[in-house]
């Protein structure tokens, strides 16, 4: 084969197969491409090798990352950034007829891309579409195959009573379908969650003092409510083995520390937390929705609507507070919220003194061609490693290297030419600062609009949000922390 005049860029995808044994490994797979593609003439650089995580099945490409990458990527520009991609096998573009067709017609006749497997040559034209096709039929009978009786196994097994899911907080695996046995560490967690909650704590408050004790779940993170209530109601902690739908009484070990009350924990849950009727969820609860941060953690103070206002008024509290993430509550009434953001603008007004940040407005034309421009030095980038792999591969000579060098370099400095230009059309742009009679104006007219209580509470927000970044809540100090800011 002639060694090709023109740089030619191709890319490659990898996917292990979790249930073929005579699979290659990522690295094998790279390798085997990486020969086949030097010898087609083309140069797969790093950044265009993508390859999912083991275990990621092929059946559907949406739970696929790097194979959504790979397709966005071909799809970013025209002509796509690479000519060619790279397969071991054809299945591992997809086991899904109907999702391979649809996606090889994107990366074909959208974006120009040709598709190669390596270890399934076969001849161009219609009758080698003709064998692809035949291939793609049989990989997806061979998946539907191996999933049913894979199915069929774990079901056999379930109804032989045999241990196959993961186990859960307290337990650990013997493997072989034998019973889970207790892991003494974790186990003394979930007996903690279980004399918690059954002393009298809610589940928040469980979960606070758990992560308080330094606990955390089988993954490592914190705990909240919700881990706290599928231990709560998980009936494996009695015996009990569900799989799919089957039910079994297990041989584990079980003790006395939470069978003993278990019985009294569900009926406590089906009083306190028995469903009800979901409210609706409105883009504008308040006016101070996403206004008010917690000053412990500083995520947002969640707006709450009292069934009943003369034993508790409606309130803000910290989500992560209210999950069980952290301890210290910062919980504010909504009308003590209220009072105070209208109390501090009139405090503003008959001061006529106000701290506050100066935000200056950007040119969004300006910004837009400042991003492309980076965008373009990025790119630019890629392009200078692609030229320099391409000669060190000895795809390119030395004097074609020396001339896509020469050309880029000249690219670079267009490209630097232009990010000076509008540095200089920036510093030069008369920065128009508001006067303190426009900020008082603004003001003003803020604390008219949210003190009008016929104004509905989206354009209350919003125009609070034009002077005011966010208001912090200090529950200790007893304190509101109001930023305000004009642009």
């Amino acid at each position: 084969m002639t060694t090709p005049t023109t740089l030619e860029i191709g890319a490659a995808y990898v996917r292990v197969s979790t249930d073929d044994q005579t699979e290659l490994s990522p690295d094998a797979q790279i390798r085997v491409i990486m020969d086949a593609a030097k010898a087609d003439g083309f140069i797969i650089p790093k950044e265009y090798i993508f390859i999912e995580k083991k275990g990621i099945s092929g059946r559907k490409a949406d739970n696929r990352p790097e194979f959504q990458r790979m397709i966005a990527f071909a799809k970013s520009q025209r002509p796509a950034p690479f000519k060619r991609l790279y397969l071991w096998k054809f299945s591992r573009f997809a086991r899904n007829q109907e999702e391979s067709t649809f996606y090889k017609g994107i990366l074909r006749k959208k974006c120009g891309v040709e598709i190669k497997s390596v270890s399934e040559p076969i001849m161009e034209g219609m009758f080698g579409r003709l064998i692809e096709t035949i291939i793609e039929w049989f990989d997806e009978y061979y998946s539907i195959n191996l999933s049913g009786e894979v199915i069929r196994g774990m079901t056999e097994k379930a109804l032989r009573e045999g241990y196959q899911s993961t186990p859960c907080l307290g337990y650990r695996a013997v493997g072989e379908g034998k019973p889970f046995i207790v892991d003494e560490k974790s186990y003394a967690i979930v007996e903690y969650i279980f004399q918690t909650y059954h002393s009298g704590k809610d589940m928040t408050a469980t979960a606070r003092a758990t992560n308080s004790k330094g606990y955390r779940t089988r993954r490592g993170n914190r705990f909240d409510r919700r881990g706290i209530n599928r231990i709560l109601t998980n009936r494996f902690y009695i015996g009990e083995v569900v799989w799919n739908g089957y039910t079994f009484q297990g041989t584990h070990e079980i003790r006395t520390s939470i069978t003993s009350i278990f019985d009294d924990v569900q009926k406590r849950l089906e009083k306190e937390y028995r469903p009800q009727k979901r409210r609706e969820v409105s883009s504008n609860a308040h006016w101070l929705s996403g206004m008010l941060k917690c000053s412990v953690c500083g995520s947002s103070l969640g707006y709450n609507r009292s069934n009943d206002q003369k034993k508790r008024p409606d309130f803000f509290q910290c989500w992560k507070y209210a999950k069980g993430f952290h301890e210290g509550s910062c919980c504010l009434s909504v009308r003590l919220a209220e009072k105070a953001v209208i109390e501090s603008l009139e405090e503003v007004l008959a001061t006529n003194e106000l701290e506050y940040e100066y935000i200056r407005k950007t040119n969004d034309t300006v910004n837009a061609e400042e991003v492309a421009i980076q965008e373009a030095l990025a790119h630019l980038e890629v392009k200078e490693r692609r030229i320099r792999e391409a000669y060190e591969n000895e795809i390119d000579t030395l004097e074609e290297y020396k001339q896509n060098k020469l050309r880029l370099k000249s690219e670079r400095e267009e490209l630097m030419a232009d990010a000076e230009r509008l540095h200089r059309q920036a510093e030069q742009a008369p920065d128009v600062v508001p006067s303190k009679e426009d900020v008082m104006r603004q003001v003003a007219h803020v604390h008219e609009i949210i003190s009008d209580s016929n104004i509905d509470y989206e354009t209350k927000g919003n125009a609070l949000r034009k002077i005011v970044k966010d208001i912090v809540f200090d529950r200790k100090k007893g304190h509101l922390y109001i930023h305000f800011y004009i642009s």
